[in-house]
């Protein structure tokens, strides 16, 4: 089954979560998505690769939401037999001085070109299992601290153990965020120098030929979003035949930091976009932070209308996302117009099955979607539900919004119970809609059929942010705070608008918001002359989607990071 995988050698890329497909929820947001159209895109490209990561029966989590708006988690268990091969191989690792033993599943990741592109899931619910190590692979970011760390070992040591079982040859490492940072200290322990060679003073652990094979890419500059660990966990819960100073002198004395310890086991280290890797440098000082800005894989993300559209005005678009630099020339307004009512009236239909809201064809829809945390903003549309009435009787608009909040996060659970409340005042005025449980259907339904994307994030903590992109390719602007890959992909009343500038505070940005929308947003699109709005759509689609995508992503990295 694995024949034709094993050669050439392969980039091993590790991730903690990966989005393969809606009935497959090892997802939990942005950083899954992006992971999944990395490897659609090599698979397009036919870039030798081989996704790690776990087979997260139980999921992240399906969203309900009550009649006060408030959130609530149910697992998500899907049957990995249904979607992907058992394979035989078995590795263990040392879990609190027990063996844990970890098989792997092969899903399938096929390209357009017969590209195919392997992707192991991890599982440690075996029978050799104790029941509490069965379930490490179970709930993607579920538990406390120390089911975290066990989940990571099994993620980093694991998926290097079992790629060599599998016979796979590997040329280069490369870690999307820092969960699979101890994928270099497995690496530290192959090469290893024998202790009976060593002269005094020489180091155990072959440091520089580890560097030499690993990159790392980090995702955000919210602290939070960097895991550590107390070492008096590490020392209950590792391996005592790894030497832990050595960790620490890599990691961090006061606390194991994941994403020191891939710092300092990585060749090659970007961010996510131009502003996070400057961000970055500042983070880190001491360490060079190269940037590849994110991009979204253009086939998954398209709407169906577009697809053919762009098939029959752009051929090879699909595999040269870059030819769409011509939508400004080689499509009509006419075109345009038909494969977005066609998207939108998809996403009408949508969000009336899913919540009975009715929406209208002739009303510019503004959605927003993304992880429902306080540092997003999500209530900024709302802070003046007054004025938003206000705005609303001049230009009519309606409102779709959609997110999960952490289980741990009540910050944003209570922000999707705000957002609920606002709809409510706002029925008979606004019609706002609240889609429960965020997935790639509901998001792809989104970006290609709302009208206008709205992105509201603090400053600086926007690392980059890929849903803007998604709605690009499909001919709708953004209205976003300059953040992220908003920094370079704004072009100001071309692409779309920006709320606030580089230098204003985040304090007026609410303020701004409502004066794009008032002013220059809505006057726009109901301007009985429709080019005006239609040339946007059009430069968002030739200056962003062109540029803005996972294929383009991808060849960097290859030449960049990998092969450098």
């Amino acid at each position: 089954m694995l024949e034709e995988f094993i050669h050439p050698p392969r980039v091993a890329y590790f991730s903690m979560e990966i989005a393969l497909r809606n009935e497959i929820p090892t997802y939990a947001g942005g950083l899954g998505v992006l992971a999944g159209d990395m490897v659609r895109s090599a698979a397009d490209l036919m870039l030798p690769m081989v996704a790690i990561s776990l087979v997260s029966r139980a999921g992240y989590f399906r969203q309900r939401i009550d009649e006060q708006g408030r959130q609530q988690e149910i697992p998500d268990y899907w049957q990995p037999e249904l979607w992907a091969k058992p394979l035989d191989a078995k590795v263990a690792v040392t879990i609190e001085g027990r063996s844990v033993w970890i098989s792997a599943w092969l899903y399938l990741v096929e390209g357009l070109s017969g590209g195919k592109q392997p992707v192991l899931l991890l599982d440690t619910d075996l029978n050799e299992n104790t029941p509490e190590d069965r379930e490490l692979t179970h709930y993607l970011y579920g538990g406390d601290a120390c089911y975290r760390l066990k989940q990571e070992i099994v993620l980093g040591i694991g998926g290097v153990r079992i790629l060599q079982a599998l016979g796979f040859s590997i040329f280069h490492y490369h870690m999307n965020e820092g969960h699979s940072a101890f994928l270099g200290v497995e690496l530290l322990r192959r090469y290893a120098h024998p202790l009976n060679e060593l002269r005094p003073g020489e180091p155990h652990y072959d440091i520089p030929r580890v560097r030499e094979m690993c990159s790392f890419t980090t995702h955000t500059p919210v602290e939070a979003g960097h895991d550590r660990f107390d070492y008096d966990l590490i020392n209950r819960v590792f391996d005592h035949n790894f030497d832990i100073s050595t960790i620490r002198h890599l990691a961090g004395n006061d606390a194991l930091n994941m994403t020191r310890l891939a710092l300092n086991l990585s060749e090659y280290v970007n961010g996510v976009a131009k502003s996070h890797a400057d961000i970055s440098n500042k983070m880190f000082p001491g360490y060079q932070v190269h940037a590849i800005t994110n991009g979204v894989h253009p086939l998954t993300w398209a709407a169906e209308s577009f697809r053919e559209l762009y098939n029959s005005k752009i051929p090879g678009w699909h595999h040269e996302p870059e030819l769409l630099i011509r939508a400004e020339c080689c499509i009509s307004d006419e075109d345009i117009k038909i494969a977005h009512l066609k998207a939108k009236k998809k996403l009408i239909e949508q969000v009336y099955d899913l919540t009975g809201v009715r929406l209208e064809l002739d009303i510019p829809i503004i959605a927003f979607a993304r992880r429902m945390t306080a540092y997003k903003r999500p209530d900024m549309l709302f802070s003046d539900i007054q004025r938003l009435k206000e705005i609303a009787k001049k230009t009519p608009f309606q409102i779709v919004m959609s997110g999960k909040a952490h289980p741990s996060d009540e910050g944003g659970k209570s922000l999707i119970a705000d957002l609920h409340s606002y709809a409510k005042q706002l029925q008979g005025i606004i019609p706002t809609a609240y889609l429960p449980d965020y997935n790639l259907t509901i998001a792809h339904g989104m970006v290609s059929g709302s009208d206008i994307w709205l992105n509201t994030p603090l400053k600086p903590f926007e690392a980059s942010g890929t849903s803007g992109m998604k709605a690009a390719l499909n001919g709708v602007p953004s209205l976003s705070v300059l953040d992220g890959w908003w920094i370079e992909g704004c072009l100001e009343g071309i692409t779309g608008w920006a709320i606030g500038t580089m230098a204003s505070g985040n304090g007026s940005d609410a303020i701004d918001l409502y004066k794009k929308l008032e002013q220059v947003v809505l006057p726009l699109y109901y301007n009985e002359d429709t080019s005006g709005w239609t040339k946007i759509m059009k430069y968002a689609i030739s200056k962003n989607a062109s540029y803005f995508n996972s294929h383009r992503m991808m060849r960097r990295y290859l030449i960049e990071a990998y092969t450098q």
